[in-house]
């Protein structure tokens, strides 16, 4: 042990061989590091089945050695006693480096992260494969600035009055593209609370009804009935009455048609009637089982509802179609009235001056 610490304090006390043991232990450490990294990799792709974590590995081997060697190189130019201004350019030459390799190696991993994540939808609603580009996007945003935050410290930049530029610049381009990032924003809130999913029908403030074919971060694009394709802003959507024909335990649909019979008309026999016009009617569900409600006493008629269920809300309109011409020719040939509003005009004096009565 003393010999060691002797050996120690002769190497401390010649810059020569204090110099070379640095060089020499960089460069050993580096190559064990890199036959270390070879062999976990060997083992990671015999033990997984995806090829993500051996992404990873490979992604931080190159950067952990580099490191090793540019920070052996770091403590050569401070051991080396250089000049004020050759230490200055070499130190910030050599961080630089160091701080753009782990700049690019972040960016490899967090994209191979997000990747994975994205995969696993059915755990993490947050993170899609159509929303993978925003948040590759934020990464990067996070990486450079961390990548110039340490550039800065490198050169011995003065950090506040570069962000007080930025705050400014920041509040300037918040305001001028305030209405895109309330866009980009509410599609993210959108993609999170997954109010509707592509394929859904979905009716817009009660006025846009169709289905979702496509959710970006900026609009959602809704083809509707017409076969017209509405572009809505993510900003509108997020402050709009959403109904969700498609949601809800099952994709079932209940469609109601609206009757109203005279006055005097068996109720009975309505019931009859109404519920003989379902037996046939293509896309209707047996469960739950079609129904019949007198809903109320209307100012010219009873007012009757046929309750009826479909597989899909696609089928509402033609499935309406085929009940109310249905149930028009069932009350006809039954002979129950369907009343309608009636106006009695009475003529006071004819053109020439004479009474009607």
């Amino acid at each position: 042990m003393q010999a060691l610490l002797d050996w120690v304090d002769q190497v401390a006390s010649q810059p020569e061989l204090h110099s070379a043991l640095i060089g020499f232990g960089s460069i050993v450490l580096a190559a064990v590091v890199w036959l270390a990294f070879g062999r976990l990799t060997s083992i990671v792709i015999r033990r997984t089945s995806t090829s993500a974590d051996d992404r990873i590995v490979a992604a931080l081997r190159g950067p952990v050695v580099y490191s090793i060697l540019l920070g052996g190189l770091t403590l050569l130019v401070k051991d080396a006693g250089l000049p004020g201004a050759f230490e200055y350019v070499t130190m910030g030459v050599l961080i630089t480096a160091i701080a753009l390799i782990w700049a690019v190696a972040a960016m490899r991993v967090g994209h191979v992260m997000l990747e994975l994540i994205s995969e696993r939808v059915d755990h993490i609603k947050w993170i899609e494969p159509k929303t993978l580009p925003l948040f590759n996007m934020f990464l990067n945003i996070v990486v450079v600035g961390g990548f110039l935050y340490f550039f800065c410290i490198a050169w011995h930049i003065p950090l506040t009055s570069w962000l007080t530029s930025a705050g400014i610049v920041g509040i300037a381009v918040g305001f001028a593209a305030k209405d895109t990032l309330a866009n980009l924003f509410s599609g993210i809130f959108i993609i999170a609370d997954a109010p509707y999913r592509l394929g859904d029908y979905v009716v817009l403030d009660n006025t846009i009804r169709g289905v979702v074919v496509e959710i970006g971060m900026r609009s959602t694009r809704i083809l509707t009935r017409d076969d017209i394709e509405v572009t809505v802003p993510n900003a509108v959507i997020g402050n709009a009455q959403i109904v969700n024909e498609t949601g809800g335990p099952y994709e079932k649909m209940r469609v109601r048609v609206k009757v109203s019979v005279a006055y005097g008309s068996d109720v009975d026999k309505v019931r009859e009637v109404l519920m003989s016009c379902v037996a046939g009617v293509d896309f209707l569900c047996t469960s739950p089982a079609p129904r019949v409600r007198f809903r109320e006493f209307g100012d010219s008629g009873l007012l009757f509802e046929l309750l009826t269920w479909i597989e899909e809300p696609v089928y509402r309109g033609r499935v309406l179609d085929e009940l109310n011409t249905r149930v028009y020719r069932a009350l006809s040939a039954a002979g129950i009235e369907i009343p309608y509003t009636k106006y009695d005009v009475y003529i006071k004096e004819t053109p020439d001056g004479g009474s009607t009565s």
